[in-house]
C-alpha cells in the first residue's frame, strides 16, 4: 500500500519548486515550545520597541493549530531574492535589496495560492492558510523544524545552499504529510562577523537583536523622528539594512534570483545621491508604486533621507 503522507508531501514539494521557491519542508503543526520562553523574555526586555503587534496574539505565534482549525502541518517554503545588480552610486543612500523589485508580499502570496489551489485539485479537500510576514507565525523556527536552515546569530534563518538572502513563508493545512527533519547543527561556529559589522550594535549577543538599534526596525518601523544617539551610525540606508547579511559567510553561495517580479525597477539603481536628496512625491510614487517601501511613505523615507543629509 503506497502511503499517501510521502505521496503527498512529494506532490507538493514539487509543485513549490516548479512555482518558483527555492526550497520546501514541512513540519508536524505543533506548540513550539522552545520558543516560547525566548519570545516571552525578548518581549519583557522591550526588545520589540514599538512593534506593539508582536505582544499581540502570544499564542497563536506559539501553536498553528489556533491559527487553522485541526492544522496538521506547517509546509516551509524559501522564495531567493539575491540580485544581480546593485545601486550603482557607492555614494547614494542605500536601500535593502529584498525591496528592490515587486513588493514580495504579493508576488508570494500569489504563488501559496496557487499552492492551495493545487493541493484542493490533486488531494482533496483541505483547509488551510497562507501567510507572509503579516501574521502571527514565527517565520525562522518553522523553517528551521522543516529542515530549511538553522537561525544565525544575527537571528537570520540561514541554509548552507544558499545563504540568507530569501524570504520564508508559511502554508498552514489540516493535511497530515510526512516530516522532514528538524535542522539541529548550528554551522556559525566561532564566527561573529555579523555581531562585529553591525553599526549600532543591536545584536546584543548570538540570537538576541534589540530591534530599537535595529537600522532596519529605525528606517521602517519607528514612526518618530530617529534619536540623534544613531548620527553617524546609519551607514548610509534610508530603508531597510543588509549589512549582518552582506558579511555573513555564508552568503557567497548566494546566487542571482529567476523571478521576474523582483526585477529592480531601472530607475532606482540608477539614481545618483543628489537625486535622492532631492527626490519628489511623484518620483516616489513612479519608483516605488509596487514596492515594499512603499510602507514607509513619501513621508518615512524622506524622513530617513533627510536624516543621513544631516549626518554627512
Amino acid at each position: 500500500m503506497i502511503n499517501n503522507s510521502a505521496k503527498y508531501s512529494k506532490l507538493i514539494k514539487d509543485e513549490a519548486f516548479r512555482l518558483g521557491f527555492m526550497q520546501c519542508g514541512i513540519a508536524k503543526a505543533e506548540f513550539l515550545e522552545e520558543e516560547a520562553p525566548r519570545l516571552e523574555k525578548w518581549l519583557n526586555n522591550n526588545h520589540h520597541g514599538q512593534m506593539g503587534y508582536m505582544e499581540n496574539h502570544f499564542d497563536k505565534r506559539l501553536d498553528p493549530r489556533l491559527l487553522v482549525e485541526g492544522a496538521k502541518s506547517v509546509i516551509s517554503l524559501s522564495l531567493n531574492y539575491y540580485p544581480d545588480q546593485q545601486q550603482s552610486d557607492p555614494n547614494a543612500p542605500k536601500i535593502s535589496k529584498y525591496a528592490y523589485g515587486f513588493d514580495y508580499h504579493t508576488v508570494i502570496k500569489d504563488k501559496l495560492f496557487q499552492l492551495l489551489n493545487f493541493i484542493s485539485e490533486n488531494i482533496g479537500e483541505v483547509n488551510g492558510r497562507a501567510f507572509v510576514d503579516s501574521a502571527p507565525v514565527l517565520d525562522r523556527a518553522w523553517a528551521k523544524k522543516a529542515g530549511i536552515g538553522w537561525i544565525g546569530k544575527n537571528s537570520n534563518l540561514i541554509s548552507k545552499k544558499s545563504g540568507s538572502f530569501f524570504f520564508l513563508a508559511e502554508l498552514i493545512i489540516d493535511l497530515e504529510l510526512e516530516y522532514d527533519n528538524a535542522f539541529e547543527t548550528d554551522h556559525c561556529g566561532t564566527c561573529t562577523k555579523c555581531i562585529d559589522a553591525c553599526p549600532t550594535e543591536a545584536i546584543l549577543s548570538p540570537f538576541v537583536i534589540d530591534a530599537k538599534k535595529c537600522i532596519s526596525y529605525l528606517t521602517i518601523e519607528l514612526r518618530e523622528e530617529i534619536p540623534t544617539n544613531f548620527n553617524d551610525k546609519m551607514d548610509n540606508w534610508m530603508f531597510g539594512c543588509d549589512v549582518c547579511q552582506d558579511v555573513c559567510p555564508w552568503n557567497r553561495f548566494s546566487v542571482p534570483h529567476s523571478e521576474p517580479m523582483f526585477q529592480p525597477n531601472e530607475n532606482l539603481l540608477s539614481m545618483k545621491r543628489e537625486d535622492w536628496m532631492d527626490i519628489t512625491e511623484d518620483v516616489f510614487k513612479d519608483i516605488f508604486k509596487n514596492s515594499a517601501v512603499k510602507r514607509t511613505k513619501f513621508k518615512g523615507l524622506t524622513r530617513n533621507i533627510d536624516f543621513l543629509k544631516k549626518t554627512s
